[in-house]
């Protein structure tokens, strides 16, 4: 037999981490609109940390973003649009392109990197130095990345 009342919800990992980067965001989200840059805060300014110096070939980002061709060709279409990046033949194959941040997109991204550095300065005054390093090494522990925080959106 079923009980079929509702249990109580519990406190766990998973709805704090949740929750707490739902406020890590909407904090992200408010300084980048309050510098002009709404566009960073959608899913599309997640291209922005795939794409690197030399650039990235536009079929390598369908399989790094685990998108379809067509959402990859629309996400950067409207990206060159709006002039954050450019196309440009790839050398080893002309059938392929290659994705790469305009002076705009970098410029950009060195402003997100500013507003992390400060929301991460301000839950660093609020837990305290000690805290703040167990916290963030608790999570790289939870969380391995290949990626390194340069390279995340």
């Amino acid at each position: 037999m079923v009980d079929e009342k509702l249990p109580e919800l519990i406190d766990h990992l998973g709805w704090r981490l949740w929750r707490a980067a739902r406020l890590w965001k909407a904090e992200f989200d408010s300084r980048m609109n309050a510098r002009g840059l709404a566009w960073y805060t959608e899913g599309r300014a997640s291209l922005i940390a795939q794409i690197g110096d030399a650039g990235v070939r536009q079929s390598a980002l369908v399989h790094r973003l685990g998108l379809t061709k067509q959402a990859v060709q629309q996400i950067v279409d409207e990206l060159a649009a709006e002039e954050i990046v450019t196309r440009r033949p790839d050398p080893a194959d002309n059938r392929g392109r290659i994705i790469t941040l305009t002076p705009k997109g970098i410029a950009a991204a060195h402003v997100a990197n500013e507003v992390k550095r400060e929301i991460d300065a301000a839950q660093r005054l609020r837990l305290g130095a000690a805290r703040f390093e167990a916290l963030m090494d608790t999570l790289r522990t939870l969380a391995p990345d290949a990626q390194t925080p340069e390279n995340s959106g």
